[in-house]
């Protein structure tokens, strides 16, 4: 069996090896968002289009266009065709150029794409439609068709999705705006629909639980109803005052009747300028923080580092903290002596892209005396469960295994997996480019 490798030095590499080994990389397709103006094909003036500047890939080679170019559709004919604006790949002659290929006469249907593995390939920008006898080509003529580079995962609409896809290759369908994958066989959504007809272990029958029905819902009900006892709302009664006397007012105690004698004390709470004879000061008592109260009961934790403005720490080194699951306050250390079994990590730069930011409301708690403390509201962060699915590495569990936290400090040693990819990517790229203009 021959095996053959490559690139290496001193080894001739032929034309078609490279499209090959570049194929895996990336589609064919127009480098930039959706939407976006590369390649994008305008009407211009009577049949002549304008194509906008881009960067494409074809079938591993590259087409970089640094200005808008034009192109020529032919005359019309006493019926109606499609004609197609395409980028042509010529390996004999070495370019890649735009051209347009004419629909046949009386036809709707585009004309066929050449697409070969070694020969000609063309990839559609845009189908145009030439009326019969007309002498200019409009806006709403032309039909984008551009297919979209990703990361293996294409953009693309019906008519242009990957002619040999592979097993499981996933894209985007900008014509059923939805999710797509090749099972093999077919083109299928991503996420099926669920029908009651194909749901299994249903049951038979349902009881009526509380609910509600309009009145038009409800059969054989009487055409008159003699009124009963009942109320309304105060929206529902018509002809209503917009103001009535007496408003806002108040009695004195004694003109309350029924007032009882007596009153036992209830559950209720007090603020703390309420409380009268309390300590000017307290002594610690045993508990997790009782090393790090001053002498008036207040908290300076971590040296000071709340308020290092007003409060005199000794010594001149300081440590951000950690707390631990016994609430002690421990160094945060960075340093190499403090570690060993040091080693590299492949952080997946997509996993730290996919993080969603979001914005929240704290639920509310209970304090030491029961009194319930409303939670911040529009706070924003990151929700560690949906973080847990991407990176785990930032995620923090507690004593029995839950998800707690993240670690928001070391977001920004996953953030350098981002820079250093794009960093190589650029660097890529800008060779390429060296290449191309040599």
């Amino acid at each position: 069996m021959a095996i053959t490798s490559y690139p290496f030095d001193g080894q001739a590499v032929t034309e078609t090896q490279f499209s090959q080994m570049f194929r895996e990389f990336q589609d064919s397709g127009v480098v930039t968002s959706l939407g976006a103006n590369g390649f994008a094909v305008n009407a211009s003036a009577g049949m002549t289009l304008a194509v906008g500047s881009g960067l494409a890939f074809l079938r591993g080679h590259m087409v970089q266009s640094t200005a808008t170019e034009n192109v020529t559709i032919a005359a019309a004919s006493a019926q109606v065709r499609v004609d197609r604006v395409v980028l042509r790949l010529d390996p004999a002659t070495n370019s890649i150029v735009l051209a347009v290929k004419a629909g046949t006469a009386g036809s709707t249907t585009p004309p066929a794409l050449t697409q070969t593995d070694t020969g000609i390939y063309e990839m559609a920008l845009a189908s145009v439609t030439v009326g019969a006898s007309v002498t200019s080509i409009t806006s709403g003529d032309i039909t984008a068709t551009r297919p979209f580079v990703g990361h293996r995962v294409g953009v693309w609409i019906t008519a242009t999705r990957p002619t040999a896809p592979r097993l499981g290759q996933l894209g985007f369908n900008n014509s059923t705006d939805a999710w797509e994958y090749w099972s093999g066989s077919a083109w299928a959504p991503l996420f099926s629909t669920v029908d009651w007809a194909n749901l299994s272990g249903k049951p038979a029958t349902f009881t009526p639980s509380a609910h509600s029905h309009t009145w038009s819902q409800i059969s054989d009900r009487p055409s008159t109803m003699t009124p009963t006892a009942h109320t309304h709302d105060w929206a529902q009664v018509t002809g209503k005052p917009t103001s009535i006397a007496p408003t806002a007012h108040k009695h004195p105690w004694g003109d309350i009747t029924g007032t009882p004698a007596t009153y036992p004390p209830a559950g209720h709470a007090h603020s703390w300028s309420d409380i009268s004879g309390k300590p000017s000061q307290f002594q610690p008592v045993d508990h997790w923080h009782n090393q790090y109260l001053d002498s008036g009961g207040t908290i300076h934790r971590a040296n000071g580092s709340d308020r290092p403005h007003s409060y005199t720490a000794t010594g001149s080194t300081w440590y951000a903290v950690w707390v631990d699951g016994n609430h002690n306050f421990c160094r945060n250390t960075s340093a190499r002596r403090f570690k060993e079994n040091i080693r590299d990590i492949d952080i997946d730069p997509d996993a730290v892209l996919s993080l969603r930011p979001r914005i929240y409301d704290r639920k509310p708690t209970v304090n030491d005396e029961g009194k319930t403390i409303e939670g911040r509201r529009d706070e924003f962060g990151l929700i560690a469960e949906e973080v847990d699915e991407t990176l785990p590495e930032i995620v923090v569990r507690d004593e029995t295994g839950q998800i707690d936290s993240v670690r928001y400090d070391l977001i920004g040693v996953a953030l350098l997996s981002v820079v250093q990819d794009q960093a190589e990517r650029i660097e890529r790229l800008e060779q390429l480019v060296r290449e191309m203009s040599r």
